[in-house]
């Protein structure tokens, strides 16, 4: 077996009131994938970027040894001198510029300050063969898809004749098969000799191209694991995670919705929906769906299908050319002609991208959980911020908000601590109808069955709730009925007793609509 390569000694980085990483340790083998997983805010991102010195030499305690030589990285330049490259989750390329020129930005091939092209595009041409894509290098990033900008950013770590290759949460904004491509690819550079270091809450995924992973919980290494041995099974990587065992992963669900009969909370009819450019294209087509108070009800399709396009429409005509169609609420037609109009009917919409959509990373938790209900703490048009913060500390201790204070920054908390504060700034606008997309998106398993039990209770309350996600478990395990969607058209309606992950993909590939 083949000797370490990556010696991190008693780790530990400490922020303003916060100790992030605690004693820990991590060994990574010549040649392997090991993968590093915790819970969300547990540690993992924190302990990459001391690896490769985003967080300097001198900020944090412990060693570093790397290929046997004691390092003390000052900055990030120094880590990829070594051949230690680090990737992101939210990838650094600059969308208008060329694909080479991503490539290379920061180590140009020049000379007297002239860049030479020829050499420029040239490997950039080999680079991006070996990686698999045949985009041309002159190729604006802003014009290819997020699967290939993940592969350039691979052919950026190869120019700088990468040794250790740390990807980030790498399929994070994936579809299955740009990550399976992106898998693929792993599995190839650890043929060509190059470590990777993996950060990924996908269990299945570790699975696939791990040889070893360590679990951190709360700032600390837990132990490390050999995958291939038969009693590495995904319910022992969870209990080491969350430092207990999760026997059911959804919290359990008793239906209490309204009686048949009863005026939906929501109902959508005929539903249709423009692409926003070419208009000849309906990105929803004639659909309709209802859902009644207490009840949550999924919307399953690949991607394409059309329901990020429906959601989105429905709450203020957010995208698209609105084509035709009504909402009704309670029986009665309303208008949802803007986001003001959707909310003051009492409709919500968790967007699937928190970080754009969602909130002002900038800004506090408690201001971004008032921003939608900020007449509520405002007294004579100018908020009480007393109030303010009464409300963001209720939020904090019932969702279990981990931050050091209620005026931290939201772009400081990990994405689930993110997506607890999405949702506290809906349920305090109170609404009837809570449109969730992809609600559990890029958080582990602890703090989705936090988020589950959320969402468990908001139905129990009497509030209908729409569940869109591309995980077809999370849809069994949480929703009463599931309707699937292809091609911007519904093609099945299930109950919960119905439903299996076999029926829905047999609706999810059909292009023409079902009748039940």
């Amino acid at each position: 077996m083949a000797g370490p390569v990556l010696e991190m000694r008693s780790i530990v980085k400490t922020f303003p009131g916060v100790t992030a990483l605690s004693d820990v340790t991590l060994t990574v083998r010549q040649g392997e994938v090991h993968a590093v997983c915790g819970e969300n805010g547990a540690g993992k991102s924190t302990l990459m970027k001391v690896l490769s010195g985003v967080h300097p030499h001198g900020s944090y305690e412990g060693e570093i040894l790397f290929e046997g030589e004691l390092c003390r990285f000052r900055d990030i330049r120094a880590s990829e001198h070594h051949g230690i490259v680090i990737i992101h989750q939210e990838l650094a390329l600059v969308p208008y510029l060329s694909v080479a020129e991503n490539i290379f930005l920061g180590n140009e091939h020049a000379t007297r300050g002239l860049i030479n092209w020829n050499d420029t595009l040239r490997h950039a041409t080999e680079l991006l063969r070996r990686v698999g894509l045949t985009d041309h290098p002159e190729t604006r990033v802003a014009d290819i898809g997020v699967g290939k900008q993940q592969l350039v950013e691979i052919a950026k770590a190869l120019s700088k004749k990468v040794k250790l290759l740390i990807l980030d949460e790498p399929t994070a904004a994936l579809n299955d098969e740009d990550s399976g491509k992106l898998l693929d690819l792993i599995l190839e550079l650890k043929k060509q000799g190059i470590t990777s270091i993996i950060i990924s809450h996908k269990l299945g995924e570790i699975r696939r191209v791990a040889d070893s992973v360590t679990i951190i919980r709360d700032g600390r290494s837990i132990e490390t694991l050999d995958v291939k041995d038969p009693g590495t099974t995904e319910d022992r990587i969870i209990s080491g995670m969350v430092g207990r065992d999760l026997d059911h992963r959804f919290p359990e669900r008793t239906p209490h919705h309204a009686e048949e009969g009863t005026a939906p909370a929501l109902e959508i009819r005929d539903w249709t929906v423009r692409h926003p450019i070419d208009q000849q294209r309906k990105v929803v087509d004639h659909v309709s769906l209802q859902v009644r108070r207490g009840e949550i009800v999924g919307i399953a399709g690949l991607m394409g299908a059309g329901r990020t396009e429906l959601a989105m429409s429905v709450f203020g005509r957010s995208y698209g050319r609105y084509a035709g169609g009504t909402v009704r609420k309670d029986g009665e037609e309303i208008r949802t002609r803007s986001v003001a109009e959707a909310i003051g009917h009492g409709i919500a919409y968790v967007t699937e991208d928190r970080k754009h959509y969602g909130l002002n990373l900038i800004d506090t938790v408690n201001r971004n959980i008032s921003l939608t209900s900020l007449a509520k703490v405002a007294r004579r048009g100018v908020v009480d911020e007393h109030e303010e913060r009464q409300v963001a500390e209720r939020f904090r201790t019932s969702m279990n908000i981990k931050a050091p204070s209620v005026f931290e920054p939201v772009g400081k908390l990990s994405g689930g601590n993110q997506q607890k504060v999405v949702l506290s700034k809906w349920i305090f606008a109170g609404p009837d109808v809570l449109i969730l997309d992809e609600p559990t998106r890029g958080i582990d398993v602890g703090a989705k069955f936090e988020i589950y039990t959320v969402i468990d209770k908001l139905a129990a309350e009497g509030r209908a709730v729409v569940f869109i996600s591309s995980e077809l478990p999370e849809l069994l395990g949480m929703c009463d009925r599931i309707y699937t969607m292809a091609a911007g058209r519904l093609t099945g309606e299930f109950s919960r007793a119905e439903a299996s992950q076999e029926s829905l993909m047999r609706q999810m590939t059909k292009d023409k609509e079902v009748s039940r």
